[in-house]
């Protein structure tokens, strides 16, 4: 059974998904977007992010570009919240 004080984690993430998300929100910050893989990778590097972060970002796809952090969540296969309608 699980504990009702523990923090909850939304539906269709988990809680590695969320570090690894806000990881990567945390480097990329607002002023890169729009961007394509060699941009954010541009961009982490120069903010000296981490190698895991780095490694991540270098798995996106060639050649799309993306609008956001939860775009590129959701290239890597990590989860992310279901939108509310």
């Amino acid at each position: 059974m699980s504990d009702p004080h523990q923090p909850g984690t939304p539906e269709g993430t988990d809680p590695g998904d969320i570090e690894r998300r806000a990881a990567l929100a945390e480097v990329l910050g607002k002023e890169v977007w729009p961007a394509d893989r060699d941009t954010l990778v541009a961009k982490a590097e120069e903010a000296h992010a981490p190698d895991g972060v780095l490694a991540q970002l270098r798995r996106l796809p060639e050649g799309q570009e993306f609008g956001n952090v939860q775009e590129v969540a959701e290239a890597l296969g990590l989860g992310t919240e279901q939108q509310r309608f």
